[in-house]
């Protein structure tokens, strides 16, 4: 039984020492050295002091030591909060000054870009360079040490691990909100471990399994290549990829037999000459609807690989997926709740909606979230208590609000209507208009700003920004949009910027109607257009 989520490693370290854990590029190591590097790095984490469940952010491409670093801070009592390798230098620095974070793990390129902003982190005492090229000084209050020398530095006392139990911190996860800046999701070893054994059971993972982690570790969905591959004793592989190719060469040279994508991402994959005898055993996808033509391509290109359709959402993990079995039966359904846990569709006052009725999706049991980092109001707005009745004995526990409209049929399966907010969902990203329009407003020439987000037929969503300038103002969307780059990483900077020859409608309330505007823009990407 593993009870915290390092457990996983040491617990094919005990079962199969041996066997082949983790692979990025030329690196191979099995479980037995994995585990060792884990528990290095804790040693290593603890002798630079870190403090039971102080945070530990790790910014790095996908390589050994991001894995390592992460597993390496549960297993010292610590939390780790991986950080996408996309964000720009002032989003980092606010994550980082946001949950208080004690040790950052980077790489000396990533830190030169970093380091005006440091020294802002004031809780920040620690940086571990990976690779060469670090200047290895100090960045105001900040020590900066080589990975070599911190987490294998000269021999001494071992400290003990900060005791950790199941329901403790382990991990924050960095997603965008409705409003203002990103929240960090609190997740705990028992939401951890709970997550990867329910996706484990249904995809019905194997210590035979090979599993590609495409996707950033800082997305949930990432994330969880490694911990379901951990938690059977299977193989995970590690790969930046630039091309869609770059992908199927991996699945080819590695025998890869489990991939997860978003739906942008399957829309190349799917024309791709793939192998008739190739390994893939399932597809999985979360982070946005498959639309139906990449799905049959798909399964045409890979008869044998089986077509998981899942949904979920940072603060729950993952919430249903649809079993391949029913795929033509109900191609539009999100499917039912995965195991050990519970799906409701409820009314605003908590009351059970009827068959075909619609009402949000509200999630209860392991994996439900412990809420949001430094941000009480909004967990109370998200997570409620619910009551059910078993046995006649009323049990009261935590559920999530996902924000998200959808229905349920006669035979319990859900189908997607719409999100209860302003959101946009492209590349499989969540991405706050608010966020978007801080930095359309950091140029001064704009009076008015709306970030929205555009059915397209590739990214789900494109964002498109509607922007009234000041009079005077000698600028252009081509000008609006250079201004964007250096501040927004490449999935939240807008597809199209328009400018308005007049000040943008309102709505009774006096605000932007952001409604009437997606309405008139709704078209912007069909046909040719996209």
């Amino acid at each position: 039984m593993s009870a915290l989520i390092h457990d996983f490693i040491y617990r094919s370290e005990g079962r199969t020492p041996d066997a082949e854990a983790l692979v990025y590029g030329k690196q191979h190591l099995d479980y037995a050295s994995l585990a060792t590097a884990v528990r290095t790095v804790a040693t290593g984490l603890l002798r630079a002091d870190i403090g039971r469940g102080e945070r530990v952010a790790v910014y790095l491409e996908k390589r050994v030591e991001n894995v390592t670093a992460m597993f390496g801070a549960a297993a010292a009592g610590a939390v780790f909060v991986p950080v996408n390798p996309l964000l720009k230098p002032e989003q980092v620095s606010y994550i980082l000054a946001d949950c208080n974070v004690r040790v950052l793990v980077t790489s000396a390129d990533r830190l030169k870009q970093l380091a005006q902003a440091l020294p802002q982190c004031h809780d920040l005492h620690t940086i571990v360079v990976v690779g060469d090229g670090a200047e290895l000084t100090t960045i105001g209050h900040i020590r900066v040490l080589a990975w070599e020398s911190a987490m294998n530095g000269a021999a001494g006392d071992t400290p003990a691990p900060h005791r950790a139990i199941d329901a403790d911190m382990a991990a924050i996860l960095y997603t965008s909100g409705s409003t203002g800046k990103p929240k960090g999701v609190v997740l705990s070893h028992r939401n951890m471990v709970a997550g990867a054994e329910s996706v484990a059971s249904y995809l019905n993972n194997t210590a035979a399994d090979r599993i590609l982690a495409v996707l950033p570790l800082s997305f949930d969905y990432g994330l969880s290549q490694l911990t379901t591959a951990f938690s059977v004793g299977a193989t995970a592989v590690l790969i930046n990829h630039l091309l869609a190719r770059d992908v199927l060469r991996a699945v080819v040279a590695e025998r890869i037999t489990g991939l997860a994508a978003v739906p942008p991402l399957w829309i190349q994959l799917a024309p791709l000459d793939w192998p008739a005898d190739c390994t893939l055993r399932y597809l999985t996808n979360s982070g946005g609807a498959m639309q139906r033509p990449t799905l049959d391509a798909l399964r045409a290109a890979l008869p044998k690989a089986q077509p998981f359709l899942m949904y979920g959402l940072t603060e729950a993990f993952r919430s249903t997926y649809l079993p391949p079995a029913e795929l033509d039966r109900r191609p539009d359904s999100m499917g039912k709740a995965i195991p050990n846990a519970e799906v409701m569709v409820l009314r605003p006052d908590g009351s059970e909606c009827a068959p075909g009725e619609p009402g949000e999706l509200v999630h209860r049991g392991a994996l439900v979230s412990l809420g949001y980092w430094n941000d009480v109001a909004k967990t109370v707005e998200r997570f409620k208590p619910v009551v059910s009745v078993h046995h006649g004995l009323p049990l009261t526990e935590m559920a999530v609000w996902s924000g998200d409209t959808v229905r349920k049929d006669t035979e319990g399966f859900l189908y997607f209507i719409s999100r209860n907010d302003e959101m946009i969902k492209t590349s499989g990203y969540r991405v706050s208009p608010s966020e978007v329009e801080s930095v359309v407003y950091g140029c001064d020439a704009v009076a008015e700003a709306a970030a929205l987000g555009v059915p397209h037929p590739s990214l789900g969503q494109a964002i498109v920004v509607v922007a009234f300038l000041k009079e005077g103002a000698d600028i252009d969307a081509a000008g609006l949009l250079a201004a964007c780059k250096p501040h927004l990483p490449g999935y939240m900077l807008p597809a199209r910027i328009i400018v308005a020859p007049a000040s943008l409608p309102r709505n009774p309330n006096g605000k932007i109607d952001r409604k009437l505007l997606s309405m008139q823009l709704e078209s912007s990407f069909d046909g040719s257009a996209a």
